[in-house]
C-alpha cells in the first residue's frame, strides 16, 4: 500500500508539473498497455507508461514520415 501511495503522489506531481501535452498516440497506448501490463501480473500502471511512451514515440515517427498537410506557398 505503501508504494502505491509513493507512485499516486508522485504521478500527481509529475502531472501538476507538465504545462502541455501533445497526446497524440499516448492515450491509445495507454490504454493497450494497461490492459496488457493487467493481464501479465497486475501492472497496469507500468504497462500504461510504457504504453503511453511507446504510442508517442510511433506517432512522432508517423508524423514525420508524412508530408506536411498544408505546404508553404512558393514565392
Amino acid at each position: 500500500m505503501r508504494y502505491a501511495s509513493l507512485a499516486l503522489c508522485v504521478s500527481g506531481f509529475l502531472i501538476a508539473a507538465v504545462a502541455t501535452a501533445d497526446a497524440k498516440g499516448c492515450i491509445k497506448g495507454a490504454v493497450v498497455g494497461g490492459v496488457a501490463g493487467h493481464y501479465a501480473g497486475h501492472h497496469a500502471v507500468l504497462g500504461a507508461v510504457g504504453g503511453c511512451l511507446a504510442g508517442r514515440h510511433l506517432a512522432k515517427k508517423r508524423m514525420e514520415a508524412a508530408p506536411p498537410a498544408n505546404p508553404p506557398p512558393a514565392q
